[in-house]
This record gives structure tokens, sequence and C-alpha cells, in this order.
């Protein structure tokens, strides 16, 4: 019984040591006495020989190397602080063993000097504000193209290269803050001036079109001031020639309203002024 146990162990042990399975996300090397033999594992159950095969897996899904902030130079010979990334994957699986030994690690450190080289020759050919805004499209398609042939000799294919900011260092950034804030001065001064001079021109013509309308109303004003004066005095004219003693009466008696119009008025004239005539015929 326990030579029957015995045996069904060793069967056991034997067949798991003969199978090994490939998930999804991984890929596998079978190696025959450190030979690799294989590479191309399919997701699923596999088999392989104990004690002469052996199987090293390794990620299939897309890494990440997110490198550490580095200095370059640009056109105009100005440093640059770049804080970037990579994705990858690896794509030649014998290649990738065989240069990096299957490290992930060493994998990154070669591959972050490649992407340093390609950044450090494409941002040598730009400008800042090249960098920064019009051209970032063609960094990333530049370094891509430039990376993925070196990147491919370490069994690696890149999948994309970004640049996630861009700094000036600090010497470098206080002058541009400097130039940049001039500028706007500048900007803010034409902008008030330019709005000094349009509200000049805005008051000129509003003063001009006051005065046009005062000297149109005034003058509408004189023409209709002198069309009454000349109503009033073909009235005056015609009531005078109904009735010249009424007229003058009533006209006396306008006058005295008008002179005798306060208290404590004081009038000097002689008695037999025409001005009292009325007064006369009252007595």
């Amino acid at each position: 019984m326990n030579k029957i146990l015995v045996t069904l162990l060793l069967i056991i042990i034997l067949v798991s040591m003969s199978v090994f399975t490939v998930s999804e996300t991984e890929r596998a090397i079978k190696f025959r006495l450190g030979e690799i033999i294989q590479t191309d594992f399919k997701p699923g159950l596999h088999f392989k020989m104990p004690f002469i095969n052996n199987v090293k897996k390794f990620d299939k899904r897309i890494l990440t190397l997110d490198a550490k902030p580095e200095r370059f130079l640009t056109a105009e010979k100005k440093n640059v602080i770049v804080d970037s990334f990579v994705k990858w994957k690896i794509g030649d699986l014998k290649t990738f063993y065989t240069t990096v030994a299957g490290d992930i690690n060493q994998a990154n450190v070669r591959l972050d000097q490649i992407i340093k080289d390609a950044f450090r020759s494409e941002f040598s050919k730009r400008k800042i504000k090249q960098l920064v805004s019009t051209d970032r499209s063609k960094v990333r398609e530049a370094l891509i193209a430039k990376t993925s042939t070196l990147a491919n000799k370490l069994g690696i294919d890149i999948v994309d290269v970004q640049v996630k900011r861009i700094d000036l260092p600090s010497d470098v950034s206080t002058s541009v803050y400097r130039r940049m804030e001039a500028e706007r001065e500048r900007v803010a001064r034409e902008f008030r001036s330019q709005g000094a001079e349009a509200a000049e021109r805005i008051r000129a013509d509003a003063d001009k079109q006051r005065e046009i309308i005062l000297a149109n109303a005034f003058r509408d004003a004189e023409i209709l001031r002198g069309k009454g004066e000349a109503v009033a005095a073909d009235i005056y004219a015609k009531t005078y020639g109904k009735d010249v003693e009424f007229f003058n009466f009533y006209r006396s008696m306008e006058a005295y309203k008008k002179t005798f119009d306060k208290n404590g008025d004081m009038l000097v004239l002689e008695p037999d002024s025409d001005f009292f005539k009325y007064f006369k015929k009252q007595k």
C-alpha cells in the first residue's frame, strides 16, 4: 500500500514538473539544458521534459518607464528640464532575454539612455516656443521613430513616448517671466493709449454734436420767435387799427402794472406827464 502511495506521489510530482501554463498576460521561454528552444507559446497548458527543460515567464503587458526629469539644451542654447515617460513592451522575447537577461530593470536602464539621446538630438534642433506649443506632436513622432530601431535591438517595442512637462531652470524662468511681464506691460500701455485716443475722438465728436444740436435749436428758436413776434406785431397792428383809444388805454394799464409791481417803488415824473393821462381822466 505504501509503495502504491509513493508511486502515485512520484507520478503526480513528475506530471506537475512536466506541465506549465501561460496566461493571457504572460510570455514564456522554454530552455533545454540552458539553450532557448521555443518562445512562441500561446496562452494555455503546455508540456516540458522534467530536468531537461525549464521555463521562464515574462510580462506581456505594456510597461512604463517613468524617467527622472533631465536637462536638455535647445537650439537657443538654453537648458530646459523635461519630465517624460515611455510606454513599451517586450517584442522579440529571445532577443530581450539574450540582451538584457530578461531583466525589466536592466531593460529600463538601457532604454532610458536611448530615450535621453533621442531627446537631446530633437531638442537641440528646436527653440523653446516650438517645443512647448507648435512641434510637440512632431517631436513625439521623431522620438518614437529614432528610439524604435535601437529598442528593437534589445527586443523591445516602443509603444509611445510622451513629454509630461517642460520647465525652465529657475534662473532662466526668472528672466523669461521678466521679459513676459515687460511685454504684457507694453501691450497694456498700447491698449490704454488706444483707448484714450478713442475716448478723445468720441468726446470730441460728442462736443461737436452738442454744439451742432444747440446751434440748430437756437436757430429754430430764433425762427419761431421771429414768426411769433411777426404774428404778435400783426395782431397788435390790426387791433390798434380797430380801436386806437382802447389800445392806448390797454397799453397804459400794462405799463402801470409793470411800474407799480412792488411796494415801495418810487417814480419821479412831471404831474402833467402823458404817463398819468388816464389818471387825470378818472378824476
